[in-house]
């Protein structure tokens, strides 16, 4: 299956949790947690737009500091999510910081925190740069099947799922994917550009055949007369689900989010071995993780979160996952 999510660990498999989700040929990007970021560039945290969080602990929250930094004096938006008091605790970080200096700035950084604070209800706060980040309640909104965030490329969906409280997990999803035919471009005599981005625009959003085009000559052609230059086909999803107890709650939740995943990125903190120091500790272990991804019918499984207690039994826990999955253990 072709899909333009190019999803990464920052941080490895042992590190602070966090996955950085590009976009083929696009500048947007996505983060999944936000642990330690100083290993994305400068340049990779203005791409970020949007953020999930799945819950509030330190190594999965610590990294929204180099994410503000960057954005500070540059006119941003930026939509966050997270559990219910989500966005309590972002609004003390921000006030954490002095912005007497605020007034003397002619851009505008607006951050936007959503709280799922029910499967299908959201609660919006606003904090604003030129308000020296007070918090502004938005009220809530509906999120008709754990729907955050959703744009015409790409959606954000979100289960509640139990830790030592309320986490998140993550689907991210291409409602479908346009794919250009090069061949049929040069039949056509025709240009490759960015005006093909304006073509696959127009189609993803449903646009009317006589909609028209403008082509690099500068003339222009309705779009019926173009979309056999494309191909539509089912978009990719990734799924992301970290620090959870292995309960039936949770496993139900995450086969209905994560059913079909290209990849299901899911935490694997302990070995099989260590189940009930697992459960005590509301993580998964190795064997829990691979079945899990295969109950999802995912494509395929990228386990993380390993505790340093196994610092050197990578490809022990990663057999150990890849046993489960395959249904062997």
């Amino acid at each position: 299956m072709s899909t333009s999510l190019r999803p990464r660990l920052v941080n490895g498999r042992y590190g602070n949790p966090a996955l950085f989700v590009e976009f083929s040929h696009q500048r947007e990007a996505v983060l999944l947690d936000m642990g330690d970021l100083s290993a994305l560039s400068a340049r990779d945290l203005l791409r970020v737009g949007t953020v999930g969080v799945s819950h509030m602990h330190m190594d999965h929250l610590i990294g929204f500091d180099a994410l503000l930094r960057v954005n500070v004096g540059r006119d941003a938006r930026i939509e966050l999510a997270g559990p219910e008091g989500f966005a309590d605790r972002l609004g003390h970080k921000l006030q954490g910081y002095t912005w007497d200096l605020a007034q003397r700035y002619t851009t505008e950084l607006v951050i936007e925190a959503a709280e799922l604070v029910a499967p299908e209800c959201l609660r919006r706060t606003r904090f604003r740069f030129s308000q020296r980040f007070e918090p502004e309640p938005l009220g809530e909104a509906e999120a008709r099947g754990g729907m955050i965030f959703e744009t015409p490329r790409w959606k954000l969906s979100a289960s509640i799922l139990e830790h030592h409280g309320p986490c998140l997990a993550f689907a991210l999803e291409e409602p479908h994917r346009v794919n250009v035919w090069r061949n049929r471009l040069d039949e056509a005599g025709l240009e490759r550009g960015k005006w093909l981005h304006g073509l696959k625009e127009a189609i993803r959003r449903g646009g009317d055949d006589q909609l028209p085009i403008r082509l690099p000559s500068g003339s222009a052609k309705p779009l019926s007369e173009l979309r056999h230059l494309v191909s539509v086909e089912p978009g990719g999803k990734i799924c992301y689900a970290t620090d959870l107890r292995d309960t039936a709650a949770n496993r139900q939740s995450l086969r209905s989010l994560g059913a079909g995943a290209r990849i299901l990125f899911i935490e694997a903190s302990f070995r099989a071995a260590d189940a009930a120091l697992a459960f005590d500790r509301a993580h998964l272990t190795t064997r829990a993780a691979g079945e899990i991804a295969r109950e999802c019918e995912a494509k395929r499984v990228e386990p993380f979160h390993f505790s340093p207690r196994y610092k050197d039994c990578e490809a022990a826990l990663l057999a150990e996952v890849e046993e489960a999955f395959a249904g062997s253990a």
